[in-house]
Protein backbone atom coordinates (compact mmCIF):
# COMPACT_ATOMS: atom_id res chain seq x y z
CA UNK A 1 0.00 0.00 0.00
CA UNK A 2 1.18 3.50 -0.16
CA UNK A 3 3.69 3.07 -3.13
CA UNK A 4 5.87 6.33 -4.00
CA UNK A 5 8.26 7.45 -5.78
CA UNK A 6 11.40 9.44 -4.34
CA UNK A 7 14.49 10.75 -5.33
CA UNK A 8 17.08 8.98 -4.29
CA UNK A 9 15.69 6.44 -7.11
CA UNK A 10 13.35 4.40 -5.10
CA UNK A 11 10.09 3.02 -5.03
CA UNK A 12 8.68 2.89 -1.32
CA UNK A 13 5.73 0.73 -0.11
CA UNK A 14 4.20 -0.68 2.89
CA UNK A 15 2.97 -4.02 3.49
CA UNK A 16 1.28 -3.97 7.12
CA UNK A 17 3.68 -2.53 8.86
CA UNK A 18 7.06 -2.80 6.90
CA UNK A 19 8.20 -0.37 5.09
CA UNK A 20 10.13 -1.73 1.43
CA UNK A 21 12.43 0.17 -0.90
CA UNK A 22 13.07 -1.04 -4.19
CA UNK A 23 14.87 0.80 -7.16
CA UNK A 24 13.18 1.86 -10.04
CA UNK A 25 14.25 3.93 -13.02
CA UNK A 26 11.87 6.99 -13.56
CA UNK A 27 12.68 7.36 -17.10
CA UNK A 28 11.30 3.37 -17.65
CA UNK A 29 8.94 3.28 -15.06
CA UNK A 30 10.15 -0.33 -14.57
CA UNK A 31 12.15 -1.55 -11.20
CA UNK A 32 15.66 -2.75 -10.72
CA UNK A 33 16.70 -5.48 -8.12
CA UNK A 34 15.04 -6.31 -5.32
CA UNK A 35 12.74 -5.04 -2.45
CA UNK A 36 14.29 -4.89 0.52
CA UNK A 37 12.78 -4.08 4.43
CA UNK A 38 13.71 -0.79 5.30
CA UNK A 39 11.87 -0.06 8.91
CA UNK A 40 9.20 -2.75 10.47
CA UNK A 41 7.01 -0.26 12.85
CA UNK A 42 5.27 1.81 10.00
CA UNK A 43 1.39 2.63 11.33
CA UNK A 44 -0.94 1.97 8.53
CA UNK A 45 -4.64 2.59 8.33
CA UNK A 46 -6.82 -0.64 7.75
CA UNK A 47 -9.79 1.51 6.50
CA UNK A 48 -8.23 4.02 4.20
CA UNK A 49 -5.62 0.86 3.19
CA UNK A 50 -2.77 3.65 3.55
CA UNK A 51 0.50 4.07 5.80
CA UNK A 52 1.00 6.73 7.39
CA UNK A 53 4.68 8.62 6.75
CA UNK A 54 5.74 11.37 3.97
CA UNK A 55 9.49 12.10 2.74
CA UNK A 56 10.49 15.43 2.01
CA UNK A 57 12.61 16.10 -1.23
CA UNK A 58 15.96 16.62 0.65
CA UNK A 59 15.46 13.37 2.20
CA UNK A 60 13.72 13.12 5.61
CA UNK A 61 11.41 10.70 6.25
CA UNK A 62 8.51 11.71 8.85
CA UNK A 63 5.83 8.68 10.06
CA UNK A 64 4.10 7.46 12.83
CA UNK A 65 4.94 4.43 14.74
CA UNK A 66 2.76 1.36 14.67
CA UNK A 67 1.29 0.49 18.06
CA UNK A 68 1.38 -3.33 16.74
CA UNK A 69 -2.20 -3.31 18.14
CA UNK A 70 -3.99 -6.00 16.30
CA UNK A 71 -7.40 -5.84 18.20
CA UNK A 72 -7.23 -1.79 17.26
CA UNK A 73 -7.87 -2.92 13.79
CA UNK A 74 -11.46 -4.94 14.52
CA UNK A 75 -14.14 -3.90 12.82
CA UNK A 76 -18.26 -4.60 12.54
CA UNK A 77 -20.32 -4.32 9.64
CA UNK A 78 -23.50 -2.21 11.34
CA UNK A 79 -27.27 -1.15 10.11
CA UNK A 80 -27.29 2.68 11.05
CA UNK A 81 -30.04 5.21 10.83
CA UNK A 82 -30.99 9.12 10.88
CA UNK A 83 -31.46 8.77 14.64
CA UNK A 84 -28.13 6.94 14.84
CA UNK A 85 -29.58 3.71 16.12
CA UNK A 86 -27.42 0.89 15.29
CA UNK A 87 -27.97 -2.52 14.45
CA UNK A 88 -25.66 -5.67 13.74
CA UNK A 89 -25.47 -6.91 10.14
CA UNK A 90 -22.41 -9.02 10.21
CA UNK A 91 -21.71 -10.89 13.46
CA UNK A 92 -18.47 -11.36 14.32
CA UNK A 93 -16.24 -8.77 14.56
CA UNK A 94 -13.23 -9.02 11.41
CA UNK A 95 -10.91 -6.83 9.88
CA UNK A 96 -13.40 -5.54 7.39
CA UNK A 97 -10.83 -3.39 4.90
CA UNK A 98 -12.98 -0.23 3.24
CA UNK A 99 -16.61 0.56 2.72
CA UNK A 100 -19.07 -1.80 2.56
CA UNK A 101 -20.99 -2.32 -0.59
CA UNK A 102 -25.02 -3.51 -0.76
CA UNK A 103 -26.13 -4.99 -4.15
CA UNK A 104 -28.71 -3.14 -6.04
CA UNK A 105 -31.51 -5.33 -4.30
CA UNK A 106 -30.15 -4.88 -0.62
CA UNK A 107 -29.72 -8.36 0.01
CA UNK A 108 -26.28 -8.71 -0.33
CA UNK A 109 -23.15 -7.12 0.88
CA UNK A 110 -19.78 -7.03 -0.90
CA UNK A 111 -16.29 -6.63 1.73
CA UNK A 112 -12.65 -6.89 2.17
CA UNK A 113 -11.78 -8.58 4.85
CA UNK A 114 -8.28 -9.04 5.76
CA UNK A 115 -7.14 -12.07 7.35
CA UNK A 116 -3.40 -12.92 8.23
CA UNK A 117 -1.08 -12.06 5.25
CA UNK A 118 -4.79 -12.20 2.74
CA UNK A 119 -6.50 -9.59 1.90
CA UNK A 120 -9.72 -10.78 0.13
CA UNK A 121 -13.05 -9.72 -1.76
CA UNK A 122 -16.41 -11.70 0.18
CA UNK A 123 -20.19 -11.29 -0.07
CA UNK A 124 -22.38 -11.69 2.89
CA UNK A 125 -26.00 -13.05 1.83
CA UNK A 126 -28.54 -11.68 4.49
CA UNK A 127 -31.48 -13.51 3.33
CA UNK A 128 -28.86 -16.92 3.81
CA UNK A 129 -26.94 -15.81 6.55
CA UNK A 130 -23.92 -17.19 4.01
CA UNK A 131 -20.59 -16.18 3.13
CA UNK A 132 -19.30 -16.12 -0.53
CA UNK A 133 -15.55 -16.34 -0.96
CA UNK A 134 -14.77 -14.21 -4.18
CA UNK A 135 -10.99 -14.29 -4.34
CA UNK A 136 -8.71 -16.48 -3.12
CA UNK A 137 -5.31 -14.74 -2.15
CA UNK A 138 -2.11 -14.56 -4.18
CA UNK A 139 -2.70 -10.75 -3.69
CA UNK A 140 -3.93 -7.97 -1.97
CA UNK A 141 -8.05 -7.37 -3.11
CA UNK A 142 -9.96 -4.47 -2.42
CA UNK A 143 -12.66 -1.75 -3.03
CA UNK A 144 -15.36 -3.99 -4.24
CA UNK A 145 -18.74 -2.18 -5.66
CA UNK A 146 -21.71 -3.57 -7.68
CA UNK A 147 -22.34 -4.09 -11.08
CA UNK A 148 -25.83 -2.38 -11.68
CA UNK A 149 -27.56 -6.41 -12.57
CA UNK A 150 -26.31 -7.37 -9.18
CA UNK A 151 -24.68 -10.41 -10.88
CA UNK A 152 -20.85 -9.10 -11.10
CA UNK A 153 -18.20 -7.62 -8.72
CA UNK A 154 -15.92 -5.19 -9.23
CA UNK A 155 -12.93 -4.60 -7.42
CA UNK A 156 -9.46 -3.68 -7.36
CA UNK A 157 -6.59 -6.11 -7.66
CA UNK A 158 -3.54 -3.79 -5.97
CA UNK A 159 -0.42 -3.66 -8.48
CA UNK A 160 -2.82 -4.95 -11.43
CA UNK A 161 -5.77 -3.09 -11.99
CA UNK A 162 -8.92 -3.67 -11.80
CA UNK A 163 -11.11 -6.66 -12.39
CA UNK A 164 -14.26 -8.25 -11.89
CA UNK A 165 -15.64 -11.30 -10.91
CA UNK A 166 -19.44 -13.10 -11.09
CA UNK A 167 -20.83 -12.95 -7.72
CA UNK A 168 -21.98 -16.02 -7.09
CA UNK A 169 -18.59 -17.07 -6.94
CA UNK A 170 -18.28 -18.74 -9.76
CA UNK A 171 -15.32 -18.31 -12.14
CA UNK A 172 -12.68 -16.43 -11.87
CA UNK A 173 -11.72 -12.92 -11.76
CA UNK A 174 -11.15 -11.33 -15.16
CA UNK A 175 -9.04 -8.43 -16.03
CA UNK A 176 -10.81 -5.04 -16.66
CA UNK A 177 -8.42 -2.09 -16.76
CA UNK A 178 -5.13 -4.03 -16.36
CA UNK A 179 -2.40 -1.69 -15.03
CA UNK A 180 0.57 -2.42 -12.99
CA UNK A 181 2.07 1.04 -12.89
CA UNK A 182 -0.34 2.38 -11.17
CA UNK A 183 -3.02 1.62 -8.39
CA UNK A 184 -6.69 2.05 -9.70
CA UNK A 185 -9.98 1.92 -7.24
CA UNK A 186 -13.61 1.53 -8.75
CA UNK A 187 -15.82 3.90 -7.02
CA UNK A 188 -19.50 3.85 -8.71
CA UNK A 189 -21.44 2.68 -11.86
CA UNK A 190 -23.83 5.39 -14.05
CA UNK A 191 -27.45 4.39 -13.13
CA UNK A 192 -27.76 2.46 -16.47
CA UNK A 193 -24.22 0.58 -15.35
CA UNK A 194 -22.58 1.66 -18.76
CA UNK A 195 -19.82 3.56 -17.52
CA UNK A 196 -17.54 3.21 -14.32
CA UNK A 197 -16.04 5.94 -12.71
CA UNK A 198 -12.82 5.25 -10.70
CA UNK A 199 -10.00 6.99 -9.38
CA UNK A 200 -6.18 6.73 -10.18
CA UNK A 201 -3.26 7.15 -8.01
CA UNK A 202 -0.12 8.01 -10.64
CA UNK A 203 1.66 10.73 -7.54
CA UNK A 204 -1.12 11.73 -6.78
CA UNK A 205 -5.24 10.73 -7.04
CA UNK A 206 -7.03 11.76 -10.16
CA UNK A 207 -10.67 10.77 -11.54
CA UNK A 208 -11.16 8.60 -14.78
CA UNK A 209 -14.46 7.20 -16.64
CA UNK A 210 -14.98 4.40 -18.63
CA UNK A 211 -17.31 2.39 -20.42
CA UNK A 212 -17.70 -0.94 -19.72
CA UNK A 213 -20.51 -3.32 -21.79
CA UNK A 214 -22.25 -6.51 -20.67
CA UNK A 215 -21.04 -9.02 -23.21
CA UNK A 216 -23.44 -12.42 -22.99
CA UNK A 217 -22.23 -12.09 -18.86
CA UNK A 218 -19.03 -11.24 -19.65
CA UNK A 219 -17.76 -7.09 -18.65
CA UNK A 220 -15.53 -5.57 -21.25
CA UNK A 221 -13.98 -1.89 -20.58
CA UNK A 222 -13.48 0.64 -23.58
CA UNK A 223 -11.25 3.27 -23.89
CA UNK A 224 -10.38 5.41 -20.18
CA UNK A 225 -11.10 9.23 -20.27
CA UNK A 226 -9.74 11.47 -17.67
CA UNK A 227 -12.45 13.25 -15.97
CA UNK A 228 -10.03 15.29 -13.97
CA UNK A 229 -6.67 17.12 -14.64
CA UNK A 230 -5.33 19.06 -11.28
CA UNK A 231 -2.73 19.43 -8.96
CA UNK A 232 -4.94 18.37 -6.35
CA UNK A 233 -6.02 14.92 -4.35
CA UNK A 234 -9.72 13.81 -6.36
CA UNK A 235 -10.96 10.95 -5.20
CA UNK A 236 -14.29 8.64 -3.99
CA UNK A 237 -16.31 9.55 -7.59
CA UNK A 238 -20.05 8.80 -6.90
CA UNK A 239 -22.54 9.39 -9.56
CA UNK A 240 -26.02 10.77 -8.74
CA UNK A 241 -29.04 9.01 -8.91
CA UNK A 242 -29.86 9.95 -12.44
CA UNK A 243 -26.30 10.26 -13.68
CA UNK A 244 -26.50 13.71 -14.35
CA UNK A 245 -23.97 14.68 -11.55
CA UNK A 246 -21.12 13.04 -9.89
CA UNK A 247 -19.88 14.03 -6.16
CA UNK A 248 -15.93 13.74 -5.01
CA UNK A 249 -13.60 14.80 -2.43
CA UNK A 250 -10.77 16.74 -3.14
CA UNK A 251 -7.78 18.34 -1.34
CA UNK A 252 -8.16 21.58 -3.77
CA UNK A 253 -8.92 24.32 -0.31
CA UNK A 254 -5.98 22.49 1.74
CA UNK A 255 -8.16 20.09 3.35
CA UNK A 256 -10.55 17.25 1.71
CA UNK A 257 -13.76 18.72 1.14
CA UNK A 258 -16.47 17.44 -1.28
CA UNK A 259 -17.55 18.78 -4.57
CA UNK A 260 -20.08 18.48 -7.48
CA UNK A 261 -19.78 18.68 -10.77
CA UNK A 262 -22.13 17.77 -14.19
CA UNK A 263 -20.92 14.80 -15.33
CA UNK A 264 -19.64 14.18 -19.22
CA UNK A 265 -17.99 11.78 -21.02
CA UNK A 266 -15.54 14.36 -22.11
CA UNK A 267 -12.84 15.58 -19.29
CA UNK A 268 -14.73 18.68 -17.18
CA UNK A 269 -13.43 22.23 -17.75
CA UNK A 270 -14.99 25.44 -16.80
CA UNK A 271 -18.23 23.96 -16.12
CA UNK A 272 -19.58 24.62 -12.69
CA UNK A 273 -18.43 23.05 -9.53
CA UNK A 274 -19.52 23.47 -6.38
CA UNK A 275 -18.51 23.06 -2.80
CA UNK A 276 -20.72 20.27 -0.61
CA UNK A 277 -18.47 20.56 2.72
CA UNK A 278 -17.90 23.23 4.64
CA UNK A 279 -15.77 22.46 7.49
CA UNK A 280 -13.98 18.76 5.91
CA UNK A 281 -14.99 15.92 3.94
CA UNK A 282 -15.00 12.12 2.25
CA UNK A 283 -16.90 9.66 1.49
CA UNK A 284 -19.51 10.88 -0.53
CA UNK A 285 -23.13 9.26 -1.37
CA UNK A 286 -26.18 10.30 -2.47
CA UNK A 287 -30.01 9.41 -0.58
CA UNK A 288 -31.14 7.03 -3.89
CA UNK A 289 -34.82 8.45 -3.43
CA UNK A 290 -34.18 12.22 -1.44
CA UNK A 291 -32.67 14.87 -3.50
CA UNK A 292 -29.42 14.67 -0.25
CA UNK A 293 -26.10 14.16 -0.61
CA UNK A 294 -24.28 13.38 2.43
CA UNK A 295 -20.41 12.69 3.26
CA UNK A 296 -18.08 11.85 6.53
CA UNK A 297 -17.25 15.04 8.54
CA UNK A 298 -14.94 13.31 11.08
CA UNK A 299 -16.95 11.60 13.63
CA UNK A 300 -20.04 12.71 12.31
CA UNK A 301 -22.08 11.75 8.53
CA UNK A 302 -23.56 15.14 7.60
CA UNK A 303 -26.19 15.37 5.10
CA UNK A 304 -27.09 18.62 2.47
CA UNK A 305 -30.22 18.97 0.54
CA UNK A 306 -30.11 20.06 -3.16
CA UNK A 307 -31.85 21.45 -6.22
CA UNK A 308 -30.66 21.06 -9.41
CA UNK A 309 -32.07 22.61 -12.81
CA UNK A 310 -29.97 22.81 -16.17
CA UNK A 311 -27.13 23.02 -15.20
CA UNK A 312 -27.26 24.55 -12.05
CA UNK A 313 -27.05 22.87 -8.72
CA UNK A 314 -27.74 24.40 -5.62
CA UNK A 315 -26.90 22.83 -1.88
CA UNK A 316 -28.43 23.75 1.23
CA UNK A 317 -26.26 24.22 4.55
CA UNK A 318 -24.43 20.48 5.69
CA UNK A 319 -26.75 19.29 8.82
CA UNK A 320 -25.82 16.23 11.00
CA UNK A 321 -27.37 13.19 9.87
CA UNK A 322 -25.88 10.44 12.11
CA UNK A 323 -23.36 10.83 14.80
CA UNK A 324 -20.87 9.06 16.83
CA UNK A 325 -19.43 7.28 14.02
CA UNK A 326 -15.60 7.89 14.88
CA UNK A 327 -13.31 5.62 12.92
CA UNK A 328 -15.85 4.58 10.40
CA UNK A 329 -15.52 3.76 7.01
CA UNK A 330 -17.57 5.04 4.33
CA UNK A 331 -21.06 3.83 3.95
CA UNK A 332 -23.34 3.01 1.44
CA UNK A 333 -27.67 3.12 1.46
CA UNK A 334 -30.24 0.89 1.67
CA UNK A 335 -32.55 0.70 -1.80
CA UNK A 336 -35.00 2.30 0.71
CA UNK A 337 -33.01 5.08 1.68
CA UNK A 338 -33.59 5.29 5.45
CA UNK A 339 -30.72 3.47 6.62
CA UNK A 340 -26.94 2.68 5.73
CA UNK A 341 -24.29 0.24 5.83
CA UNK A 342 -21.12 1.04 7.73
CA UNK A 343 -17.90 -0.80 8.88
CA UNK A 344 -17.69 1.01 12.99
CA UNK A 345 -14.93 -0.46 15.16
CA UNK A 346 -15.70 -3.29 17.49
CA UNK A 347 -15.87 -2.24 21.32
CA UNK A 348 -13.63 -3.98 23.52
CA UNK A 349 -14.02 -4.48 27.11
CA UNK A 350 -10.70 -3.23 27.58
CA UNK A 351 -9.89 0.65 27.00
CA UNK A 352 -7.98 1.06 24.01
CA UNK A 353 -4.41 2.37 23.92
CA UNK A 354 -3.58 4.17 20.97
CA UNK A 355 0.22 5.11 20.48
CA UNK A 356 0.64 8.45 19.26
CA UNK A 357 4.80 7.94 18.14
CA UNK A 358 6.01 10.37 15.60
CA UNK A 359 9.84 9.50 14.54
CA UNK A 360 12.15 11.56 12.42
CA UNK A 361 14.63 9.99 10.22
CA UNK A 362 17.01 12.46 8.27
CA UNK A 363 19.57 11.71 6.30
CA UNK A 364 17.07 8.74 4.49
CA UNK A 365 18.28 8.61 1.33
CA UNK A 366 21.73 7.72 2.61
CA UNK A 367 20.22 4.81 4.16
CA UNK A 368 17.77 3.76 1.35
CA UNK A 369 21.09 3.47 -1.00
CA UNK A 370 23.15 1.97 1.58
CA UNK A 371 20.47 -1.16 1.49
CA UNK A 372 18.95 -0.99 -1.78
CA UNK A 373 21.91 0.12 -3.88
CA UNK A 374 20.32 2.01 -6.99
CA UNK A 375 23.52 1.55 -9.47
CA UNK A 376 25.18 3.00 -12.27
Amino acid sequence: MTPRYVPSGHLLYVNKATMFAIPFDIEKAETRGTSVPVLDDVAYDSVANGAQFDVSRTGTLVYRRSSGDAASSMMRVQWLDAASKQEPLLGNPRIYVGTPRLSPDGRRVAITIRDGTNQDVWVYDQLRDAMTRLTHGGGIFTNPIWSKDGRHVVFTSMGSGVFWIRADGSGQPQALLSNKATLQFPSSFTPDGKRLAYFQVDGHPQIWSVDVENDAGVLKAGKPVRFLTTRYQDMDPVFSPDGRWIAYSSNESGKLEVYVRAFSVSPAGSEGKWQISNSGGTFPGWSPNRRELLYRNGAQIMTVGYTASGDSFVAEKPRVWAANVASATGFDFAPDGKRMVITLPATTTAAPTQEHTIVFVQNFFDELRRLAPVGP
